[in-house]
């Protein structure tokens, strides 16, 4: 995406993670794209585990009960590490959260556990099933993302701020569009939304696996009409 824009080949995305994510890739294409600034706020990327319990959600006093997964931060791996099977399931390993990732590794000193490269499809599915037979997992996970809205889960702590803490991702375009195509441009600058109308989005997308593209979208526009002629006004 990002090569791509700065190319001139597609004329822009939504989808910049910044500071941090996507930073490098920021720094190598930022004298060539043009930064609209963020239409996201309060994104967040780190290591993700299900927040779960067995049985009940609740015990007789109200009070909710714990979840299966007993660590609360990435240090904890280390004491539980025969519980996750010195495993972290990760995605494409070129992304920027395996990047930040394998630096987590050396930080905390998790030399034993192997980060395991595959697909978001692939790590979705291993979180599934895990939380159907209520196994013990850990994912690279980042919000928005619909795994949030259809599971419970949590993000360990970081106490050494390797993951950078919140997000903002950014609407990056190629330069010259505003003089090219100055309505378009208008149009992704006005573009705004916030983490709870992507992950309905995400689930739609997910859920409606048959449908077209343009389907999904079109969903979306009749639910949120004011929201969508805003970003047109």
């Amino acid at each position: 995406m990002w090569a791509s824009v700065a190319a001139g080949v597609v004329d822009g995305m939504v989808a910049a993670w910044l500071p941090t994510t996507h930073g490098h890739f920021y720094e190598e294409y930022k004298d060539r794209i043009v930064d609209l600034g963020p239409n996201l706020t309060g994104t967040q990327i780190g290591l993700v585990v299900p927040d779960i319990t067995v049985g009940r959600q609740t015990a007789a006093s109200g009070q909710r009960n714990a979840s299966y997964i007993k660590a609360e931060s990435i240090g904890d791996l280390k004491k539980y590490a025969d519980k996750f099977h010195r495993r972290i399931i990760g995605i494409d390993p070129e992304a920027g959260i395996m990047e930040k990732t394998r630096e987590a590794l050396r930080e905390y000193g998790l030399y034993n556990y192997e980060l395991v490269k595959g697909s978001e499809v692939s790590m979705t599915a291993e979180l599934s099933n895990a939380i159907r037979k209520q196994k013990w997992i850990v994912v690279t996970g980042w919000e928005p993302h619909w795994m949030f809205a259809r599971w419970k889960l949590k993000f360990l702590d970081d106490p050494k701020n390797v993951y950078g803490g919140e997000e903002k991702i950014h609407t990056i375009v190629r330069e010259g569009l505003k003089e090219d195509m100055p309505d378009v441009y208008k149009f992704l600058d006005a573009f705004k939304w916030n983490t709870e109308e992507l992950e309905q989005l995400m689930i739609w997308i997910k859920d409606d696996d048959g449908m077209f593209p343009g389907e999904k979208a079109l969903r979306y526009m009749r639910f949120h009409e004011d929201q969508v002629n805003a970003w047109l006004k």
